[in-house]
């Protein structure tokens, strides 16, 4: 192959007619939601096999610790195997919390919506639908979540706001007092969100206000916007609004507001500025500039993105900020400290070098993570970086209190093994299942 050509696009040179790709598409849809609905009654039989409603029923305890049922339908739907259910989705290959929400919505509509799970199995229902009826179903006590189903049941398919109409009337009709609570809480709601930094250093942010309050803000963004354009500023008058919120942040922490500290009484006053931490990664082929090979890449930890090395000259240059440097830290350090406790040099390294949890497919942020022992450091494990993995709180119980276990292949490496001897090998790439399962020996290893 010559360079700078592509190689031919696999069905490229299919010799179906048009009719026939069409009919082999329709027969592909309807295996596919065949294959679906299967999946749903598979994960109805296995919740019917692990249903706990009594610690006889726990599927394991070990160390005094119950493997409790837990909650994820709503009222009067069972109560699954907590340690069970993250094997179950870990089979399905989904991540920890959408697996969770799955499984839940499919329960949902198995327990307290049969209409609607009978259309599901029957054809007449896709099921990404009945998973969305699932969704807003779930806070209804039973007999709302029945009127619902039977509503729904004897009009057939209706649209999303039509349903959600449905849903606040079961509300008002069966749960009045929930409806009170829900209407004099509508003021509380109100917040300012901002979602994850972009590769290009922006956020966006939606907020929910009160009407004056939006009024008023929405006049200061327009009058700020229009003085910088006076003073000179050329950016579009939307630009300029978005650059005034940061204005009216910085002014903020310039007010002379000062408090003094009840413990010692000490009145500390701070300069405007930007107040952030950032960790950022770069090589040295980033830095200099006259390399050829220079890459223009590197990664920031707390927005969990590539960010380019322009954008990062931009934030430091700003005014009044404040630049530390640490020093670099060493990913291959393994010298262990005497003690369980982990200091914040071994946690740094941890984290920078797995991320996130190491459980398969959990994305929760390493940082947010408890550091466990891999071998526990009452049978001798070291504390150090090469005996400890984050995992998040409910798979480090996982792995402490149930028959989930796993072994380090190599740093930053890990083969888990569920109960039922799925394996999964975890890494900086992800996750792999690693199938078919391996039987258990005789003593359970």
């Amino acid at each position: 192959m010559d360079l700078g050509t592509q190689p031919p696009l696999k069905g490229s040179h299919d010799t179906r007619s048009t009719a026939e790709i069409l009919t082999d598409v329709r027969t592909r849809v309807r295996d596919r939601r065949e294959l679906v609905v299967g999946e749903w009654i598979d994960a109805v039989a296995w919740a019917n096999r692990n249903i706990v409603t009594t610690p006889e029923q726990a599927a394991t305890i070990m160390d005094g610790v119950i493997d409790t049922g837990v909650p994820i339908a709503g009222e009067g739907a069972p109560l699954v195997s907590e340690f069970n259910l993250m094997e179950f989705i870990a089979v399905l290959g989904r991540s920890p919390d959408g697996g969770r929400a799955y499984v839940g919505r499919i329960i949902e509509c198995a327990w307290r919506l049969p209409g609607i799970y009978a259309s599901v199995v029957e054809g007449r229902l896709e099921p990404w639908r009945a998973e969305r009826i699932a969704d807003l179903t779930r806070s209804l006590n039973a007999d709302a979540a029945a009127f619902v189903d039977r509503q729904l049941a004897a009009v057939g398919g209706v649209g999303w706001a039509q349903l959600e109409r449905l849903v606040t009337e079961a509300v008002i009709r069966f749960d009045p007092e929930r409806a009170e609570q829900e209407r004099q809480a509508a003021a509380e709601r109100r917040r300012v969100d901002f979602g994850e930094v972009d590769a290009n250093g922006q956020v966006e942010s939606h907020s929910v206000l009160d009407a004056a309050d939006a009024h008023d803000f929405d006049l200061a963004l327009s009058r700020r916007a229009k003085l910088r354009g006076k003073l000179g500023d050329t950016d579009s008058f939307d630009v300029r609004r978005s650059k005034s919120v940061g204005d009216i942040a910085r002014q903020d922490l310039s007010l002379d507001l000062l408090f003094a500290d009840e413990e010692t009484g000490e009145v500390i006053a701070e300069s405007p500025g930007r107040k952030v931490e950032m960790s950022v990664h770069i090589t040295d082929t980033t830095l200099n500039k006259d390399n050829p090979f220079a890459n223009p890449v590197a990664r920031w930890d707390q927005g969990r993105t590539p960010v380019s090395t322009a954008q990062i000259k931009e934030w430091l240059q700003a005014p009044n900020t404040t630049v530390t440097v640490r020093p670099v830290i060493d990913l291959a350090d393994s010298v262990p400290v005497d003690s369980y406790e982990i200091p914040d040099r071994i946690r740094r390294i941890v984290e920078q070098r797995d991320h996130t949890c190491r459980f398969p497919w959990c994305g929760r942020p390493a940082a947010a993570c408890d550091l466990d022992h891999v071998v526990p450091y009452n049978k001798g494990g070291p504390t150090c970086p090469c005996n400890l993995a984050p995992g998040c709180r409910r798979h480090h119980r996982a792995k402490t209190f149930s028959n989930w276990r796993y072994l380090v292949v190599l740093p930053g490496h890990y083969l888990w093994i569920s109960p039922h001897g799925h394996h999964f090998l975890v890494g900086p790439h992800g996750t792999r299942a690693l199938d078919p399962p391996r039987a258990p020996d005789p003593d359970g290893h």
